[in-house]
């Protein structure tokens, strides 16, 4: 089986696909997946090396989010409600592989329309930007939604969602080609370049100087937005990819009468699982509806380009989300992707 095994820490472009690693052991509620694509993270590339908060024992396989089919040969546990064949998307500890033994309870059913490709990026990314602005931002219809890092994964999925939810968004990136990304991919009302100075000048002007009601943002300028953000509103702290963990001038959060919030969709796993399947109903409906489609970077990489792809994620050249294709789907998945 091929996989990329991690047997000690080292960055991965100075790892080795291996082509003779053991095939997966399933638990009592596993089942085995076989994978077709699985998505690139940040934090891959951090687990690597051994920085992640989360290090499996060695030998481990990288990779966490995939999309597949429940192999031919797969035990069904229990209660489980997935029969062999079925097309899935999910995650689990060895994602970069041929196949992968993961708990059924990590998988969702892949919807009928959507390609490997694209369900391989949906776990992580499309829940986190839906509960933060449903479930933490009380986000309603005709309200401004400002999303920073607009053209990545989590970002064009916000403004797509925002966009669905019937707000007016505007989209913010450090270049023209990520905003032209946010606007074609992701249907952003306007967009800013946060690169130029003052831009939260053109925020307000474009809220008719009333500013946005809810700000997106996983890259770490709360700072930065709450200076064009409206009296009420609601700033949701969704990551830091920009490096570093900000310190807030609260002071503001007083005068302007804000709310400051973070979501962290992992963790409703231990303190709240009984809203999980609630946020996926409401995804699925979505997608099924057409109303917001994943949107994957234009080059896919092959599992033998791994760590190119991981590179590129790293130098923050890609958009949208980063695939990496375990093996070729059929024609007609292919064909469902276009009705």
């Amino acid at each position: 089986m091929r996989a990329f095994v991690i047997n000690k820490y080292a960055h991965p472009s100075q790892q080795h696909l291996s082509t003779d690693a053991p095939p997966p052991k399933p638990g009592p509620d596993d089942v085995v997946v076989d994978v077709y694509s699985a998505g690139l993270n940040f934090f891959d590339i951090l687990q690597s090396q051994g920085k992640y908060q989360h290090q499996p024992p060695f030998p481990f396989v990288l990779g966490s989010e995939l999309a597949g089919k429940i192999a031919d040969d797969s035990p069904i546990p229990k209660g489980c409600p997935f029969k062999r064949g079925d097309r899935v998307f999910g995650s689990g500890q060895g994602a970069y592989a041929d196949n992968i033994a993961t708990s059924w309870r990590s998988l969702v059913p892949l919807p009928r329309k959507m390609t490997f490709d694209q369900g391989a990026g949906l776990f992580v990314t499309w829940p986190t930007s839906y509960e933060a602005l449903v479930g933490r931002a009380g986000l309603k219809r005709g309200e401004w939604v400002l999303v920073t890092a607009s053209a990545g994964g989590v970002g064009l999925a916000a403004v797509q969602l925002a966009k669905a939810l019937g707000a007016k968004v505007i989209a913010a990136a450090g270049s023209p080609a990520k905003l032209e990304v946010s606007k074609r991919h992701g249907g952003a009302d306007y967009v800013v370049d946060y690169t130029e100075p003052d831009w939260q000048k053109q925020v307000l002007k474009i809220t008719g100087g009333k500013g946005v009601d809810v700000v997106y943002d996983p890259v770490g300028r709360i700072r930065e937005c709450l200076k064009c953000i409206a009296w009420k509103g609601r700033a949701v702290v969704v990551g830091f990819a920009g490096g570093e963990i900000e310190k807030l001038p609260m002071n503001l959060v007083l005068l302007k009468n804000i709310s400051i919030v973070g979501i962290h969709w992992g963790a409703y796993t231990k303190f709240e699982p009984q809203h999980i399947p609630i946020v996926w109903k409401a995804l699925i409906e979505l997608f099924e509806s057409d109303r917001v489609k994943p949107v994957t970077y234009s080059e896919v990489f092959p599992l033998e380009n791994l760590a190119a792809g991981l590179d590129a994620i790293e130098k923050r050249k890609t958009w949208g989300k980063a695939i990496v294709r375990i093996r070729e789907e059929d024609g007609s998945a292919t064909e469902r992707a276009k009705l």
